[in-house]
């Protein structure tokens, strides 16, 4: 892989709050850029764009993950149309972003709409689930290690149907060698008629036949996640009310071996028909409970349980929290606007998670803004957000659908990736409180990688917990959610002003492990069973 191993002993909590600033690769001098304030974003361009008729209106995601184990994230590109394409990333520690084509029949598919990285069979090689509007179905990449990928559909017993696909997620269940898969399809073939979901459910070492989730209502963004942290991953799925008249959101009810079914009222579910488009999870108030955002044309919406570990009653604090996002912030357009990607990343590590929503009229809807530029939600130490991207630099009017947030050149702060339609996608280096040829400092950070024994070695449906004085933030691992975009690979957490911090993990299985404390501005490999985390250091 690359690199160099340092073991970091297990010490008390005073003795990590003694821990003195490291930077690993970006001078650091111990200070934290005011919280809350906007990181410089430097872009640039691939050549590479999202192209097709109607059918590729939704769609155009991004994969960010490690093909080559070399520690720095990759990318997969959906084109639509036009070939999907993998670009291997060349970037120098802590300069500029740089990537290089990988030219592939495997990767190189059309019709392609989005895609989401993970280790089906726990080799250590990361996978790809590639997601089409037909073309010859879904495809699962196999990963075999540089880069490379075969088909593998048949290997696994996977049918790949011939449907609409733009939402994904999956999870493990129980003892399965093999993850749960859920597919969210759109629209029937040559119809205006929404058409249904499927589950995956391993049968052994191959899956079974597929599973409906019906009813399905224009499904295109789909996320497993333990949102009461009773160990049970529930399917949340976000549909498009343009095309339902009695559908709304979902929550199915994931019991193992047991059939999924939707909450409903009489569990405490609360109907809610927006023009479901996204889902990003976080806990943001600190209670240990995600809370979950939800794009859609016009307002967005930021729910909150109303009884952390209770039933599934939900209340919207968008408003509250300065995230409805109804219109563009920015360019004269005053129609409502249409998002896309959500997701949220400390993109100053001010400790506090932010939120990038991307933005971007369908095609040509005479009724939505034209000029509608993406937004990066900046949270502020009350837990409102304020508008961030002109302050950064990246105020822009494509036709933003997918994205990611990733740190691209492995120096502690997050970049981005946005997939634009018909429009080349472009790039963004954080280079914090500086300039490209100058990146300044902002908070300090720490950025983990679980690992376990097969099954399931990346540890998705963990939960990382990391504390700094009496402040805890907690992660849940998850593969899904988005908008046809997903990552694997490091968990970023900030820090703000704080040198050092405690770290445990909530295991998939329920297994809690012992907090670790450990130096900030560290990437750490937290294997389960060892006595403490693993620095790692790119080269």
């Amino acid at each position: 892989m690359g690199h160099r191993v340092i073991w970091i002993g297990l010490v008390g909590v005073a003795a990590a709050a003694a821990v003195g600033a490291a930077a690993l690769v970006v001078t650091r001098d111990g200070s934290a850029a005011d919280a809350g304030a906007a990181p410089h974003l430097v872009m640039s361009e691939l050549d590479h764009r999202y192209e097709g008729d109607a059918g590729y209106f939704v769609g155009g995601g991004v994969a960010t993950f490690d093909c080559d184990a070399d520690g720095f994230p990759d990318l997969f590109l959906a084109g639509g149309e036009a070939p999907s394409a993998l670009y291997r990333n060349t970037s120098p520690v802590g300069g500029e972003l740089r990537f290089e084509p990988v030219p592939s029949a495997a990767t190189g598919l059309t019709h392609v709409t989005g895609a989401y990285p993970l280790d089906v069979d726990s080799d250590g090689v990361a996978d790809l689930m590639v997601l089409r509007h037909g073309g010859g179905g879904n495809v699962l990449l196999r990963g075999l290690g540089d880069c490379a990928f075969d088909e593998s559909n048949a290997g696994f017993g996977l049918d790949g149907g011939n449907a609409w696909t733009v939402a994904f997620s999956a999870t493990w269940e129980g003892d399965n060698v093999l993850p749960t898969l859920a597919f969210g399809h759109f629209l029937r073939p040559d119809t205006h008629e929404c058409d249904g979901n499927e589950l995956m459910r391993p049968a052994g070492g191959r899956y079974a036949a597929r599973q409906p989730l019906d009813p399905g209502y224009c499904s295109l963004s789909m996320l497993f996640s333990d949102w009461d942290r009773s160990g049970r991953r529930d399917l949340r799925v976000a549909n498009d009310r343009n095309y339902y008249l009695d559908g709304s959101e979902q929550l199915w009810r994931m019991d193992p071996g047991g059939p999924p079914r939707p909450y409903t009222e009489a569990d405490g579910w609360r109907k809610l028909q927006v023009w479901g488009m996204g889902i990003a999870s976080t806990d943001l108030d600190g209670d240990g409970y995600p809370e979950v955002y939800v794009t859609s044309q016009g307002d967005n919406k930021l729910q909150q349980l109303d009884t952390p570990g209770g039933d599934p009653s939900y209340h919207d604090i968008a408003l509250d929290r300065g995230v409805t996002a109804t219109q563009p912030f920015t360019g004269g357009d005053v129609l409502p606007s249409t998002a896309w990607h959500p997701q949220f990343a400390d993109v100053n590590n001010d400790g506090r998670a932010d939120l990038l929503v991307t933005k971007g009229n369908v095609e040509g809807q005479p009724d939505y803004a034209v000029k509608d530029p993406t937004n990066l939600f900046l949270q502020q130490a009350d837990g409102t957000f304020t508008e961030g991207a002109e302050a950064a630099g990246m105020v822009r009017f494509e036709r933003t659908r997918g994205a990611s947030v990733a740190d691209l050149n492995l120096d502690g702060l997050l970049d981005g990736v946005l997939v634009h339609r018909q429009a080349n996608v472009t790039v963004w280096r954080n280079v914090g409180s500086g300039a490209a040829d100058a990146p300044g400092p902002m908070g300090h950070w720490l950025q983990l990688r679980l690992s376990q024994p097969a099954p399931n070695v990346d540890a998705v449906g963990a939960w990382i917990e990391v504390r700094t004085g009496d402040r805890v933030q907690s992660i849940e691992l998850t593969v899904g959610g988005g908008h046809a975009s997903g990552q694997l690979g490091w968990t970023h957490v900030g820090l703000g002003p704080a040198t050092g911090a405690e770290v445990r993990v909530h295991w998939p299985d329920g297994e809690t492990g012992e907090w670790a404390a450990v130096e900030a501005d560290r990437f750490l490999l937290v294997e389960r069973g060892a006595p403490s985390p693993v620095e790692w250091q790119p080269s």
